[in-house]
């Protein structure tokens, strides 16, 4: 059996009533830190979200979205993010947030492949809701 390890996950949510506390699942970060493993997967064309919430700034959300995916890989044009390690960027970015962009609590498993599992939790939360 391959050598397992673990890693933490959580969901990134599109809330465009934050009043009303309704969401639409976007993402999926991953981090293994056995692995030296931090992704995210993303859905750019928020399709859901513009039956569901016709009215929302696309714009602006993926903006924001681009924005996750650019501190998840340490991309920062300020700095501030880049020079953080991957545990810290795993941190800064799933503290909560009331924000449109929110995240779910931080989940924890095993896998022997955190990219393939990756793409798993995101087809499960994010493609086939």
């Amino acid at each position: 059996m391959p050598d397992r390890k673990s890693y933490e996950y959580a969901v990134f949510r599109i809330v465009p009533f934050v009043e009303r506390q309704e969401f639409i699942n976007a993402g999926v970060i991953l981090f293994c830190r056995s692995l030296n493993f931090l992704e995210v997967m993303i859905d750019f064309e928020l399709g859901r979200l513009r039956a569901f919430a016709p009215q929302a700034d696309l714009k602006m959300i993926r903006s924001q979205l681009k924005a996750i995916q650019a501190a998840c890989a340490g991309i920062n044009e300020t700095g501030a993010v880049s020079g953080m390690t991957q545990s810290e960027r795993f941190n800064w970015l799933t503290s909560p947030s009331s924000t449109v962009i929110q995240i779910s609590p931080v989940h924890s498993g095993v896998c022997t492949d955190p990219r393939e599992t990756l793409k798993e939790l995101f087809d499960f939360f994010v493609q086939k809701l």
